[in-house]
């Protein structure tokens, strides 16, 4: 069968039922990216992608037979991997789901402006004597250090920095979290780094270490 055959049998084949069903399932993919770009499934989900779409287009172009026969058998597999590797995220994201609906705030690039709100706010507390930690969400999300605070999602201001890291203040010891122009979270707890612990006794001194060894931020 040529080509054009085949692209003329795909549309003869293409109804209203067929593209609503399309739609449905692009929309589903869709929705399940948004919500795990905030997790640190993202990065591995996205290697795990780009691996086995290499791996088929090797097998397509090379006419590997075994390497296609594994590929078209490991499909309920994967899918219980999957559930199973990343069941802590899935969790999460069902948890997000049931508090925030559908409402998905997509994520804005750090610019040169949150770079300098945030540094004012650090000369401000460190004219101050004041301690704060802030962490900037890059590449790989952090949706599991913000459910450990308070969610804010307030639009990043040296003010607001300033007042959340006050002393005796309730969020003051933890991390704000910043996602684009944004403070999503604050008061929240970050991993602990045991290798830091000789170095850095203080919780903060470790859990900094931590939260740059573990991901970009």
């Amino acid at each position: 069968m040529q080509v054009p055959d085949v692209v003329r049998d795909v549309f003869e084949r293409l109804n209203a039922v067929a593209l609503l069903d399309i739609l449905l399932i692009s929309l589903a993919i869709y929705w399940l990216l948004l919500l795990l770009r905030g997790t640190s499934a993202w990065t591995v989900l996205r290697g795990v992608s780009l691996l086995l779409a290499g791996a088929f287009l090797l097998a397509r172009f090379f006419d590997l037979q075994v390497v296609n026969w594994m590929l078209e058998n490991m499909v309920t597999g994967l899918v219980i991997g999957v559930i199973v590797v990343f069941q802590p995220e899935i969790r999460r994201v069902l948890d997000r789901l049931g508090r925030t609906g559908w409402q998905l705030a997509l994520v804005r690039q750090d610019t040169d402006q949150t770079i300098d709100v945030a540094v004012r706010a650090a000369a401000r507390l460190a004219r101050q004597r004041y301690g704060a930690l802030i962490v900037f969400e890059r590449e790989t999300g952090l949706q599991e250090v913000i459910d450990t605070g308070v969610e804010l999602n307030a639009e990043l201001s040296a003010e607001l920095l300033g007042s959340v890291f006050m002393p005796n203040t309730p969020l003051h010891d933890g991390a704000a979290i910043v996602r684009g122009d944004q403070v999503v979270a604050a008061g929240c707890t970050l991993p602990l780094t045991a290798s830091a612990q000789k170095a850095h006794p203080g919780m903060r001194h470790r859990a900094r270490d931590r939260i740059t060894e573990g991901t970009p931020a």
